[in-house]
């Protein structure tokens, strides 16, 4: 009877540590959840136009095969690639972060200059071409370029979740809260996704369909806010790349020894705001953005008029922007 209660309180104190385990990774997979929000917006926001002119019918089908390479990106290639810098070059991930950093900059203002300064893209078709073709092979076409810059997306994802973990934490811990960001992360962002470019389907089918007035307005408003609505995700996009951009260079440098960047905005927003609350937060957000605007607008001519051709003499093609 002693053997047996000894062997139960074993397993409830297997049960203990289990459970706090569980309660460890969940607090570690949100932690890093957050640190990569700006590119989970940029992800939402940036898939849609992966659909644009495609038949009603083929948009879910479309976002589920770029999911499911997401999948395959995040967990097949960037997991244990990001693994293996934890364990053998660990010195790697700030400079990492601080690639994936610029790449944001150069993504949010290119956008901003883009508007600010449209230019004729010659985009005709919603591959970027007057000449659609056929549907299937530009089907493929759109899932294949989509996958490729949900790559960059999710490394950069893959490794802001790596910075957040403890150095100190186990092998196996850093392989389960990856596993968990990646496969939490592409459901939401994907599954918002398909919310969002479904909606407008939805509501055309309520305002045509619905049996109280009230239904059918409600319907109408769906399909007239839809499009403000891609506008202003679209923005909060931008917004957040660059913010987020310029806060994980700073922040690296940091790591890396260069305090001077991050201590003198934290300095300033401290003497503006008091160095409390939503206010200070709100100041220092503001300032990565500005950094961030200004490290996008210096890499824009290097990216067009250095890298961009030096990827297609190597590959053929031009680099994919979005």
């Amino acid at each position: 009877m002693s053997g047996l209660l000894a062997l139960l309180d074993d397993v409830a104190g297997i049960a203990k540590v289990a459970a706090a385990s569980v309660d460890d990774v969940s607090a570690a997979a949100a932690k890093a959840s957050t640190k990569a929000a700006g590119v989970l917006i940029d992800d939402a926001a940036v898939t849609p136009k992966y659909v644009t002119g495609f038949d009603a019918s083929r948009e879910l089908p479309i976002i589920w095969r770029i999911a499911r390479g997401s999948f395959v990106n995040k967990l097949v290639f960037l997991l244990p690639i990001a693994l293996l810098l934890s364990v053998f070059a660990p010195w790697m991930i700030p400079p990492l972060l601080i690639l994936g950093g610029s790449y944001l900059c150069f993504e949010g203002a290119e956008k901003i200059v883009h508007v600010l300064m449209p230019h004729d893209d010659h985009s005709g078709g919603p591959d970027g071409s007057h000449d659609i073709g056929d549907p299937a092979h530009l089907e493929e076409q759109k899932v294949k370029g989509a996958i490729k810059t949900d790559f960059i997306l999710s490394a950069e994802i893959m490794v802001l979740s790596l910075s957040t973990i403890d150095a100190d934490a186990s092998f196996v811990f850093k392989a389960v809260v990856l596993a968990l960001v990646g496969i939490l992360i592409t459901i939401m962002v994907y599954g918002v996704v398909a919310i969002i470019v479904k909606m407008d389907d939805l509501g055309l089918w309520m305002s045509l369909r619905g049996k109280l007035g009230a239904t059918r307005a409600l319907g109408q408003g769906i399909v007239k806010f839809m499009p403000w609505f891609l506008k202003a995700l679209t923005v909060v996009g931008t917004a957040a790349m660059l913010w987020v951009g310029g806060s994980i260079i700073v922040h690296s440098l940091h790591q890396m020894g260069w305090h001077m960047p991050e201590d003198t905005i934290k300095d300033l927003a401290k003497g503006w705001t008091g160095g409390e609350g939503f206010a200070n937060w709100a100041a220092v957000a503001a300032m990565d953005f500005v950094l961030g605007f200004i490290v996008g607008l210096i890499l824009i001519p290097i990216a067009t008029k250095i890298i961009a051709p030096i990827y297609g003499a190597l590959f053929g093609g031009k680099a994919e922007a979005h």
